[in-house]
């Protein structure tokens, strides 16, 4: 049944960001170019997310558990450390570059979108390359 929920939940969201020009890379480096022709449409996806997120979360505190596990698995660290916000400035400089997150760009490589590729394969490099540093 887990194995169902998590195929049914990455579809729904593989729908979603195809339906809302998140894996279109041109749409979202337009919306991150506010000195050129920006496009303030996936400002409303975000805005959507948000509510959406908000209400899915206070709906799930309600509950004792989760649907399909024994527990809520939540994050102990809180702190803001310095891998931390080094992650989310790599992350954000790949996303103004390639205009990809990776949700995104693996719905955009079923789609063979040009250049997803090349970003895959970055991202994996990156992912190998991160962990081993880490280590």
């Amino acid at each position: 049944m887990k194995a169902f929920a998590g195929f049914a939940a990455g579809l729904l969201f593989g729908l979603g960001l195809i339906l809302s020009g998140m894996s279109d890379p041109a749409k979202v480096l337009n919306f991150l170019d506010i000195l050129g022709p920006w496009d303030p449409s996936l400002a409303f996806v975000m805005g959507g997310a948000s509510v959406t997120a908000y209400i899915g979360y206070r709906l799930a505190w309600r509950r004792a558990a989760p649907l399909l596990m024994p527990s809520f698995d939540i994050p102990s660290r809180k702190d803001i450390d310095a891998p931390l916000l080094t992650g989310a400035a790599l992350f954000g400089i790949g996303w103004g570059i390639g205009g990809f997150c990776p949700g995104p760009a693996w719905t955009a490589l079923a789609m063979g979108a040009p250049g997803t590729l090349v970003f895959i394969a970055t991202m994996l490099a990156g992912i190998v390359i991160g962990r081993r540093l880490k280590a």
